[in-house]
């Protein structure tokens, strides 16, 4: 990512969570990544005064307490977050979840793959573009 700011990684599975911290390290992303396990973990760490907001957020959509979808409408209709850019990061190809997301204002959605070298492409690209785009301050 352009920015010293954290990667948001909401993930509920340890496996998925560690695949994508590994494959940031090995692209060499600078950016340190807060994970949170649910929806409401995120809200939690978004609305704390003391923590950096992140220059992306990372959301699987199938979690306990709050699922991604859930957690899209609340972050979506707040002043103070709605502009954090979204990528879903699922293993969910339902076109109902893929529509909900861009009803939501996703910036991305994007499947895990679970070949190790793909995902590490996958979040490559989401990286690429991240570096390349303009986001508002």
């Amino acid at each position: 990512m352009q920015t010293s700011e954290p990667i948001l990684l909401v993930e509920d599975d340890t496996v998925d969570a560690m695949t994508v911290k590994r494959a940031l390290k090995e692209l060499k992303a600078m950016n340190d990544v807060v994970h949170v396990t649910n929806g409401e973990e995120a809200l939690e760490y978004l609305r704390a005064e003391n923590n950096e907001k992140p220059c992306i957020i990372l959301l699987d959509l199938n979690m306990p307490k709050m699922n991604g979808a859930e957690f899209l409408r609340i972050v979506k209709a707040d002043e103070e977050l709605r502009r954090i850019p979204v990528v879903v990061l699922t293993t969910s190809k339902n076109e109902r979840d893929i529509f909900e997301s861009f009803d939501l204002s996703v910036a991305g959605y994007m499947l895990k793959p679970i070949d190790y070298m793909q995902f590490v492409e996958t979040i490559r690209t989401i990286e690429t573009y991240w570096k390349l785009s303009r986001v508002p301050s």
